[in-house]
């Protein structure tokens, strides 16, 4: 029987921190892991463009990306890891699917909405459509399932309306693809709990690959609540997201962890935390580090996996090309 296809890709848009790590790299490593699908996981390099970068930056971002993929525990050989730039059929579909996308249903993307709320009319039209390039990652490659957090949710909503949009017109043609929805931490700024956990501050942001010293820096330096009871509660939520971290590479249950560290003092509850990602980390830096001092093996890997993607997105582009008449 031959196994669902799952697709999904991060953006290389700088250093990925604990909270990109916990909401996306190690689930993709765990459903690789499962053996129930065939897994595309990309870099997606297009969607990156509607970020200020310079080439040199880019360069090196994929680099880093893949590095990370492979150090996490992706697999090229359980999973077609590839580059979403390398495969043309993405590009082209997203335009065919454009020409059947409501300028409205664009602009009431939260993200969009989010992103786009301070610039206002000087804002790249590739953040308005980004959710057209989104649906065709998916949809060209046949995906059944796709991981998505919650803030993912409305995208992938638009892509099963895209295409039911375009079997209606054309045929059936396209799956219409279902969310994985998994259990991932919302992982909050270590010195502004109110606040995602975010890579433009990096003072209150822990990299996958920091130094130990620089963990334990961060994580003292953490901001915690009154009182000195460690719980788990919306009163505070300093000590409730440090407890989601540590539960999150512990393994443990937030009621296992509130009990492991009950009669702790703050400082040396944060020191614990500190400890289980310097360790949890260990073994990821090393191999990136290897990676990335041998950026011929990470290129001829992305060449590798593009090639095989692009054999079904080749496919699968023909036979949409022939469907609205873009044949010869």
């Amino acid at each position: 029987m031959t196994k669902p296809i799952l697709v999904s890709g991060i953006q290389p848009s700088g250093r990925l921190h604990i909270g990109n790590y916990l909401g996306a790299l190690k689930n993709f490593v765990e459903l690789q892991n499962s053996g129930k699908y065939q897994c595309y996981f990309f870099i997606a390099d297009l969607h990156s463009l509607t970020e200020s970068y310079t080439p040199e930056e880019k360069h090196k971002q994929i680099l880093e990306l893949t590095a990370d993929f492979v150090a996490a525990g992706l697999d090229p050989k359980k999973s077609v890891i590839f580059l979403q730039s390398q495969i043309p059929a993405h590009s082209e579909l997203a335009w065919i699917l454009s020409t059947i996308t409501p300028t409205g249903e664009l602009r009431r993307m939260t993200q969009y909405k989010d992103k786009s709320d301070n610039e206002k009319d000087s804002a790249n039209t590739g953040l308005l459509t980004y959710p057209i390039l989104m649906a065709a990652d998916i949809i060209l490659y046949d995906a059944k399932f796709v991981p998505v957090g919650e803030d993912q949710v409305q995208h992938l909503e638009l892509t099963r309306t895209l295409a039911r949009k375009f079997n209606s017109r054309f045929g059936e043609i396209f799956i219409e693809p279902q969310p994985i929805l998994t259990e991932t931490p919302r992982i909050m700024s270590l010195k502004n709990p109110e606040k995602k956990m975010s890579k433009s501050d990096p003072s209150s942001c822990v990299f996958l690959d920091d130094s130990p010293e620089d963990i334990r820096a961060k994580f003292k330096s953490a901001t915690t609540d009154s009182g000195n009871e460690i719980k788990f509660d919306k009163a505070k939520p300093g000590i409730s997201n440090l407890l989601k971290i540590f539960s999150a590479v512990s393994g443990e249950s937030i009621k296992e962890s509130e009990k492991m560290f009950a009669g702790s003092t703050y400082s040396n509850f944060k020191g614990a935390v500190a400890e289980s990602i310097v360790a949890h980390f260990t073994d990821f830096r090393k191999r990136k580090s290897t990676l990335l001092a041998r950026p011929k093996t990470l290129t001829n890997l992305l060449s590798s996996g593009s090639k095989k993607a692009s054999l079904r997105a080749n496919r699968k582009i023909k036979e949409i090309k022939n469907r609205v008449g873009l044949t010869v």
